[in-house]
């Protein structure tokens, strides 16, 4: 299979908690019209970025019925959903995060409990 812009997230599995970000371009310039050297932003302890593919969630142990051995076990593990969703925009702690280079673009590993901040376009 040819990876193309549409595809090359599928095979891609986030695990647990964690959430793959796109980090948002940073601007050059600031507020007040100087130019920032390459580098500076990206040093700062909060980056913001969009939310590309995250896990399932946190991982809840399945109830096991020990006084019922006629019961088949099941090894079927339940989640408890995350709180960010594909196409948020999320602001996040920079210490709490890894960053890795996947199909040559920089993207961050992060831990819900490193995200701050959610902004979520709701469709009505």
């Amino acid at each position: 299979m040819r990876l193309t812009a549409d595809n090359k997230f599928k095979k891609l599995l986030v695990v647990g908690d964690k959430v793959l970000i796109k980090p948002k371009k940073q601007d050059e310039k600031t507020s007040s019209g100087l130019y920032l050297p390459p580098g500076v932003k990206e040093k700062e302890q909060v980056q913001q970025g969009y939310v590309v593919k995250t896990g399932p969630g946190y991982p809840i142990p399945a109830h096991v019925e020990e006084n019922e051995p006629w019961k088949e076990s099941s090894e079927s593990i339940r989640y408890i959903p995350l709180q960010a969703k594909e196409g948020d925009l999320a602001i996040f702690l920079q210490n709490g995060s890894f960053e890795v280079i996947y199909e040559g673009e920089k993207y961050f590993i992060v831990p819900q409990h490193s995200i701050l901040m959610l902004e979520r376009e709701e469709e009505f």
